[in-house]
């Protein structure tokens, strides 16, 4: 009975994270247009869930994040929209093309929560002050999303990414390093603040939820 309580606080925390993720998403605060780019806050539920549920609930949220970015990319479509729609990246790359764009969107954002979830559980075996791993495993996570989404455009899409850009081949990298450095960083940084200060509050309020295999393990 007390390990079904917990698989279902386990499911209504991640509804309730994937809700406010559908928030977001809906009221355009979750994938802001930017010039090159779209910066994103729908990160931000993902990194908090894998503190506070583990790492199989942050692969989930980032699932959502992931469609949520297919989604915008495929009905707001904007010159970079070839990299998360496999819509219109099977339009100029056919179906290898579609695959691309599904990692991207897709599998890039899934890894976000796995690294922010498997990190914090490392951190906390290490015994990192509370204060210390939470703006860490933000600014981890953050980076995850920024360095394997630009990573993925340039090792794969360069081409279509300098089209896109009309530029030259030689000038992919350094308009890739300008995303990371300027939007990546400032996600990072708004990361590590809004990951400690929400995840500071939810990790010591009674009715917390904490991974179903941390507590178990806590009881023995």
């Amino acid at each position: 009975m007390k390990t079904r309580k917990r698989d279902t606080r386990w499911l209504v925390g991640v509804a309730l994270f994937m809700a406010l993720q559908l928030v977001l998403q809906l009221t355009g605060i979750g994938l802001i247009p930017l010039p090159l780019i779209r910066a994103t806050t729908l990160h931000i539920p993902v990194i908090v869930g894998a503190v506070v549920l583990g790492p199989l609930a942050g692969a989930v949220l980032g699932g959502v994040f992931g469609v949520c970015s297919m989604w915008t990319a495929t009905t707001a479509p904007t010159a970079l929209s070839f990299a998360f729609s496999p819509v219109w990246a099977a339009e100029t790359g056919g179906a290898a093309g579609a695959v691309k764009a599904v990692w991207i969107a897709l599998g890039c954002r899934i890894l976000v929560g796995v690294v922010s979830g498997w990190l914090w559980i490392a951190l906390k075996k290490a015994k990192v002050n509370d204060l210390i791993a939470m703006p860490v495993v933000g600014v981890a996570g953050a980076l995850t999303n920024t360095v394997l989404v630009m990573g993925s455009i340039f090792f794969l899409l360069a081409p279509e990414f300098a089209a896109a850009q009309n530029v030259g081949m030689e000038a992919v990298l350094g308009i890739v390093m300008g995303i990371v450095t300027t939007s990546g960083v400032a996600e990072a940084v708004a990361a590590a603040v809004l990951v400690e200060a929400i995840c500071g509050v939810l990790l010591h309020v009674p009715t917390n939820m904490r991974p179903v295999r941390v507590v178990v393990e806590k009881e023995k």
